[in-house]
């Protein structure tokens, strides 16, 4: 939805092109690459708006913590990805990079990226088949083989598990920003698999409370609007999950006078739902009422065939937790059910007595397939990825074993100090006494390791 694309365009698969940068080199296989030039100017806007990443890129100039580094990741790949890929350029990496989400990528991104010599594998409404064939390209190269693995919901890294497992004797660690591909690295590591260290982004502070919280709180409202163009005030709607991206999303929507309703399995985040002022249900019980249903668990199966039955005419139904197994999308493809596609991302799915569900996204991710997600908050997840890297690469022989690591506290505050000037905000510090009284050393942390 938020991408630009060349009316021109034709239905040729990007695999069957031969494309060339203007260097010469054909490593990699985008869309069409004659969009180098948009995909340069969305790079430069998102670079006002990464005020951290800037910072790291001005700062490397006299050292280069990655040197050296070969780092393969996949990611969605968007203006903001882009700026994170090209400070790790000049933090010294070399990097190849793949997209996690078969519709987030931005086409004239990618292009650019794969004109300045980043070899990048990914284009919007790749296939299942693409995607996996993308993600090999970037691994199976002759002649480079990476040290470090940046994912994101752990597809890259299963696959070096299932394909290349010899490749991890040289991989110095594994960063991670999903709740998905955290789950998958506390189960290798569980069954003593995980033969290198991890570094678990997604629960680092910088990345719960502002990417998870209020991003989804600005990206769920714009995600709806653009592919539905729907009024919120007075609106039913169910959000399954109050964790950080269900506290953002209701909190959008009743401030958009929607009637939210909530479902949850912990207790305390229930109870802060409650608190909040939100009717605690089961989904059973609202189901037939709600106008608009929304998945935030990161679990599968949440939204069953039997609710989709259930619901009424025109219900719309979307996913803002990671990947597509929150809705079982898989049970709607069957002969009794026609598709109808109405737009670009939006499905309406007709039951035999007319009755019809809208279904965004195909049950991905709303805000990134459907509309974009703001930059700043971006920055924040993105520099913790880069100091993440750097703390892994660096890393003395020994620090850190095969297990999966939360980032330094000391570093999610660095992450968060960067970001203060671009609010002219002052931190006030603390006097000796002050300090001394409260136990902490006057440069932070200022936090224990467990607070979340």
């Amino acid at each position: 939805a938020a991408s630009y694309t060349d009316s021109s365009d034709d239905e040729t698969s990007p695999r069957d092109k031969q494309q060339k940068n203007s260097k010469g080199s054909s490593d990699f296989c985008v869309k069409n690459i004659k969009q180098a030039e948009f995909g340069r100017r969305e790079i430069e806007i998102a670079e006002q708006e990464m005020p951290a990443l800037m910072a790291l890129r001005k700062r490397a100039q006299g050292e280069k913590p990655l040197a050296g580094a070969k780092i393969v990741g996949c990611t969605h790949i968007t203006a903001q990805t882009a700026v994170l890929m090209e400070t790790l350029g000049a933090l010294g990496a070399q990097c190849r990079w793949a997209a996690c989400n078969i519709y987030s990528t931005l086409n004239e991104v990618a292009a650019a990226l794969a004109e300045s010599g980043f070899p990048v594998f990914a284009w919007k409404g790749e296939s299942e088949d693409d995607f996996w064939w993308c993600i090999d390209r970037c691994v199976n190269v002759e002649g480079w083989q990476p040290n470090m693995i940046l994912d994101d919901g752990g597809d890259l890294t299963h696959w070096i598990y299932k394909k290349y497992p010899n490749m991890f004797k040289k991989i110095k660690g594994i960063v991670e920003e999903s709740v998905t591909g955290v789950h998958r690295l506390y189960q290798l590591s569980k069954a003593g698999k995980l033969c290198v260290p991890a570094m678990n982004v997604n629960d680092s502070v910088t990345k719960q409370k502002f990417d998870n919280l209020y991003c989804c709180r600005e990206s769920i409202l714009d995600g709806l609007k653009r592919t539905t163009d729907m009024m919120f005030g007075g609106k039913q709607v169910v959000v399954c999950g109050y964790g950080e991206v269900g506290k953002g999303c209701c909190a959008a929507l009743k401030a958009m006078g929607s009637i939210v309703y909530v479902t949850e399995i912990d207790p305390i985040c229930a109870l802060q739902a409650c608190m909040d002022g939100f009717r605690l249900v089961k989904l059973n019980e609202v189901i037939r009422q709600v106008d608009i249903v929304i998945t935030c668990t990161g679990n599968k199966n949440v939204v069953t065939r039997e609710h989709l039955d259930r619901m009424k005419n025109s219900c719309i139904v979307c996913n803002m937790g990671h990947s597509n197994t929150e809705i079982d999308v898989a049970s709607l493809r069957t002969p009794e059910l026609t598709w109808e596609r109405v737009r670009s991302q939006v499905d309406h799915v007709i039951w035999p007595d007319g009755k019809r569900i809208v279904l965004l996204a195909e049950g991905r991710l709303l805000n990134l397939s459907c509309s974009t997600v703001p930059t700043f908050v971006l920055s924040i997840t993105a520099t913790t990825q880069a100091l993440a890297l750097i703390e892994l690469y660096n890393a003395p022989e020994g620090r850190y074993k095969q297990d999966v690591y939360l980032l330094p506290k000391k570093m999610d505050e660095y992450v968060a100090s960067l970001h203060l000037p671009t609010f002219d905000a002052h931190l006030t510090e603390l006097t000796d006494e002050q300090a001394k009284y409260l136990g902490l050393n006057k440069n932070g942390p200022f936090k224990p390791n467990y607070y979340r």
